[in-house]
């Protein structure tokens, strides 16, 4: 190949880098979040009972959290529920009823422009919207009563919360280290850590939790790697644990019975 030719190429690979590079970078929050928008006044079908409110943050921001409390029985506490990247509440509610007959009661929250929920994210508002959330449930529950719980993107949003709020456990379920090494894997030509608008530096958080955690987590998980998350155990204290679940994937584990009896054990602590 001549030495226009190469010039030629390098020219065309460049391009090519750079044209990929900028659209990561101004189409990030549509591939990282995959929201779907109800009407404020519409009504949720959900197969139990449940209360709704709106906490404001700011002026264009109002976040719609849904209570489902507990059947028949008097509530041992409160699990502050974080969930993950697609479309509304409406997708995870039936995890709830996994908690709820263990006597607790469930919140959980929707992001910002999930949902009923208005507003822009931001790493700022996400986290913001979780304390509110938690100062909400330390009117009517003592920090000793409130189990906080993050699944996927969720779970950076928990350890966050957990790190400067006191709580009885936090559970994670299919968590990341930190965004910026989870996007790494995939984009480690690009200089992810600045490209990126949102760290969720897991890694950092956990570290200042001091109420006990709980780890769940895949081996067939495709898109947030065991590899991945199995870095946090390092940071992890020495009655934390860390359950990998045999051919679970990342959205599957609460199919096998050793997370349904974990859980159920907890709960019960």
């Amino acid at each position: 190949m001549n030495k226009q030719k190469i010039v030629k190429w390098t020219k065309v690979i460049i391009a090519v880098y750079a044209i990929i590079g900028i659209s990561l970078y101004l189409l990030q929050d549509l591939l990282l979040f995959h929201p779907v928008v109800v009407q404020k006044d519409s009504v949720y079908h959900f197969n139990q009972p449940y209360k709704e409110l709106f906490i404001p943050i700011d002026k264009e921001t109002n976040i719609n959290i849904i209570q489902f409390p507990v059947a028949d029985s008097v509530s041992k506490g409160v699990v502050l529920y974080f969930h993950g990247n697609r479309t509304n509440i409406s997708r995870y509610e039936p995890f709830a009823k996994n908690i709820t007959k263990n006597n607790y009661s469930v919140w959980m929250i929707d992001y910002p422009g999930f949902g009923k929920s208005t507003g822009k994210i931001t790493e700022a508002t996400l986290y913001e919207s979780a304390l509110q959330m938690y100062k909400l449930a330390r009117v009517n529950y003592q920090p000793s009563s409130i189990i906080i719980y993050g699944k996927s993107i969720g779970t950076g949003i928990a350890t966050q919360l957990a790190s400067i709020r006191d709580c009885k456990r936090l559970i994670l379920e299919t968590p990341y280290y930190g965004l910026a090494s989870l996007v790494n894997n995939k984009l480690w030509m690009y200089p992810v850590k600045r490209m990126i608008h949102y760290q969720l530096p897991t890694y950092e958080y956990i570290s200042k939790v001091t109420a006990p955690i709980s780890i769940f987590h895949g081996t067939d998980d495709a898109l947030i790697p065991l590899s991945n998350a199995f870095k946090l155990k390092s940071k992890l204290k020495q009655l934390d644990e860390f359950i990998v679940i045999e051919n679970g994937t990342h959205n599957n584990l609460n199919s096998f019975p050793i997370m349904q009896q974990k859980l159920d054990s907890l709960f019960k602590q």
